[in-house]
């Protein structure tokens, strides 16, 4: 009987011990943007006819490593990049394993924003968030179907289906967010201004503030000894420090947008649905010191080959209808079970 029980125990324990563990649902936090029905800005952009929710943070190494490891064990469709464990200016995502049973883990902050993603990658993310965040394959369960029909592509233009939750913002959708603010309500006269920090003035280059309203992490040099505006924010120097450039989200906490959001300006470049010619669209500017100022500017307006993948762009994610801050984590568990239960 002793070894009866004994055996129960060591074989209850190898099954704790080897038990596939199911990655956690992940949380996005989310801002509200009202006003519905605003016109453009004179640049053409921003008006948007019903309320909808905006990512309040770039979407994060954490956030992207739990996807890779909900459906990323074989990376069939190649959202995992190499550079994002060896760049050391962002890594990163560390890849361990062999195909079938790759896992990934996070080095350094989680909170600084993925990049070394492409559209595609960013598109099949907002994908595995319609679908509720299950775990398994890169199929039309998973990253292949839902807010976008990729249905295996990685080149072509897709557009974001109708009556879906989750999607990557559309070009009207992300200006909004970023520079919209009713002049009733505070804002400019003509309700927009021109940095997304509610503000018209040159922006501040820093390494994180919790006191200037007016900042961001990108690359500008005055040229004077302050302590700020010397060249790459968080170094203040001209060298490019070569590690850990881009900030943890949300590190200037003051300088948010009128509605919320956090890095629109800075960071790194964010992916949109704009379709320009055969690329997407791309607003925000970065950290480097190839967009500089210039690239937060409401009237910046840039774009790449949607399989573009690099050190300068990451995402944010929108949802509609506005449902304040979601959590998906009930909402991932349900449909899980009930995919689970539909395949029994």
């Amino acid at each position: 009987m002793k070894h009866f029980k004994r055996t129960l125990a060591l074989a209850l324990l190898l099954c704790v011990v080897l038990a596939p563990t199911t990655p956690a649902a992940i949380t996005l936090d989310t801002v509200p943007v009202l006003n519905a029905g605003n016109a453009n800005d004179i640049t053409g952009y921003g008006g948007v006819g019903y309320n909808f929710g905006l990512g309040t943070y770039e979407v994060t190494l954490n956030q992207y490593a739990s996807f890779l490891n909900a459906v990323a064990a074989t990376d069939t469709y190649s959202l995992y990049n190499v550079n994002m464990a060896v760049n050391a200016n962002v890594a990163g995502i560390i890849q361990s394993g062999v195909a079938g049973s790759y896992t990934y883990s996070v080095t350094g902050s989680g909170d600084r924003p993925v990049t070394y993603v492409s559209w595609f990658d960013a598109a099949r993310f907002a994908n595995w968030l319609e679908n509720g965040q299950p775990v398994g394959a890169q199929d039309a369960l998973s990253t292949e179907q839902g807010a976008y029909a990729l249905n295996g592509a990685t080149t072509g233009i897709f557009t974001r289906n109708l009556g879906v939750t989750f999607g990557l913002p559309t070009e009207n959708e992300w200006y909004k967010g970023a520079y919209h603010q009713p002049a009733a309500q505070g804002g400019d006269t003509d309700n927009y201004w021109l940095y997304p920090m509610s503000s018209n003035a040159q922006p501040n280059s820093r390494n994180g503030s919790n006191s200037d309203p007016n900042s961001a992490n990108f690359y500008y040099n005055d040229g004077l000894a302050n302590g700020y505006n010397g060249g790459y924010a968080v170094n203040n120097s001209t060298v490019n420090p070569g590690t850990s450039t881009i900030t943890d989200v949300g590190s200037f906490s003051v300088a948010d947008s009128f509605y919320g959001t956090f890095d629109q300006g800075g960071n790194v470049w964010e992916w949109n649905d704009a379709v320009i010619g055969s690329s997407r669209g791309l607003r925000g500017g970065a950290w480097d010191s190839s967009s500089g100022t210039p690239g937060m500017r409401a009237s910046s307006r840039s774009s790449s080959s949607p399989g573009t993948e690099s050190a300068y762009v990451g995402f944010r994610i929108v949802a509609i209808p506005e449902p304040g801050a979601i959590s998906l984590l009930v909402l991932g568990a349900a449909l899980v079970a009930w995919q689970r239960k539909r395949a029994v």
